[in-house]
Order: structure tokens, then sequence, then C-alpha cells
């Protein structure tokens, strides 16, 4: 897979776009959302707990970022209306989208599938990837106002080669990764808008911490350490780069999530 890992950011690589990160609150969404807001970008907080929203927000203004905004939004409940009226909302405040990404999920719990509890399958397929695709398509024709536009879905490596009791999780990955895939086929050569897939590997991360409650955090990369990739498939550096499938890191045994 591709990785841009020692990718060097310019300072002013994202001014003046306006860019859109869910699970924003916590780990990887909050260490890119920061990243962004640092590289010039105006960035809406999406997720479901405003308080956490506000901790990022007043860290991006003390840092000297642009004023970004928040939209607290339950993926658990959340329905093609709900992300309608955000659509209206931010055509609004905004009049466009350059770039979105789809950072939350949830874990579920690591069963075989013929033991897996149908409501949780349910609940992790809604978050991980029911509200990326209706959100995606409420957001598209804003997206499709910007001359350069940028559509990045969260993997993983259970996403790309099934492995055995990661269920739901790696289900909800492996149609993420189709969900790439054809919008980027569909989109290509009709818009300004790209469209990849992004694993972060294995990340100091709550989520991690669950999946691998005996790992020694100290020994996995901070989600601030990974943000090479995500500023480049973000940026203009990767204009032209369409349908890929990268890794965050170099590649590591157990780099689930």
């Amino acid at each position: 897979m591709l990785c841009e890992f020692g990718y060097k950011a310019p300072e002013n690589l994202l001014k003046d776009r306006i860019i859109l990160v869910t699970g924003a609150s916590d780990g990887i969404g909050r260490a890119a959302a920061k990243s962004y807001a640092a590289h010039g970008a105006t960035v809406i907080l999406v997720g479901r707990t405003i308080k956490k929203l506000e901790e990022v927000y007043d860290e991006i203004e003390e840092a000297g970022g642009s004023q970004p905004a928040i939209f607290p939004l339950n993926f658990e409940t959340a329905t093609y209306k709900d992300y309608g009226e955000m659509a209206e909302l931010l055509q609004k405040e905004f009049g466009r989208i350059d770039g979105v990404l789809h950072n939350a999920s949830i874990l579920g719990s690591l069963t075989p599938v013929e033991a897996y509890n149908p409501q949780m399958w349910e609940q992790v397929m809604q978050v991980n990837f029911n509200s990326a695709l209706l959100m995606t398509q409420s957001l598209l024709s804003l997206m499709y106002e910007s001359e350069d536009a940028s559509l990045i879905f969260t993997s993983s490596s259970v996403g790309r080669k099934g492995r055995a009791f990661w269920g739901a999780y790696g289900v909800s990955k492996f149609a993420t990764e189709g969900l790439m895939e054809t919008l980027a086929d569909e989109l290509e050569n009709i818009s300004g808008i790209r469209v990849n897939s992004l694993n972060p590997g294995a990340t100091r991360t709550g989520m991690r911490q669950l999946a691998y409650p005996g790992e020694n955090p100290a020994t996995l990369r901070t989600p601030e350490e990974i943000m090479g990739t995500y500023l480049y498939l973000m940026g203009p550096d990767s204009k032209g780069v369409n349908g890929q499938k990268y890794d965050a890191q170099p590649p590591k045994v157990d780099a689930e999530v």
C-alpha cells in the first residue's frame, strides 16, 4: 500500500480550505482536526460529545488557527434527514466543502461471526459505514463547489484482508473500501473530487487499547506522529490521486486499529 508517513507539509498547505472531520473529539480525529487547522484550514468538528468538541475548538483557537465550527451528531441514530439538514446549514455558512475525513468508528466486539450479537453488528455498521455513506451523499453537492476537494475514508488492515474474530468492524471496513473504489470511479473525470482510503495502523488510541488491552501503548506511535499522510491526502500535493489505498505508517504486525 501507499504511504506518505515522512511527508513534510508546508505551513500554508490548507490555507482557505473548509475541511470537515468526523470523530473529531478524540484520538486520530482530534489530531487531524488540529493538524489541518495548524496548516491553514477552517475545520468543521463533527462528533457526539459537545464538551470534547468544545475542548478541541478551544485548542485550535489558542494555537492561532482559524475559528472552527462545531456540529454535534450522534452517528448511531442520525438519519438521512439529519444529514440533509446538516448540508443545508453548511451551505448557508460556508458555500462549499474542500475536504472530508470520515474518521468516526467503533470497535464492537472481537467475536466469531457465528456468535456475534446482531444488535451490536447493526450498531457497528451504522456508525462505521452507513453514517459515512449518508453523510457523503448529502455533502457531495457542497464538494462539487470546490475546485480541488478530497474525500478520505478511514480503513483498516482487517478491511483489506479478512481476519478471524474481527466481525462487524472488519466487514464495515471492507464495505468502506468498496464505497471508496466505487465513488472514486464514478467521480473521476467529472468533478474535482478525489476519493481515497487511509489505514492509520497501530496507533496509540482508545480503540487500540480496547482491542489489545495487554499491549504497552508506549510502543505505538501517537496520532500526532502519523499526520503526514493525512495532510498529504487532504492537500493539493495529492491532486490527481484517486481510488488509492494508503497506510499512514509502515506496516506492523497486529496493526488493525
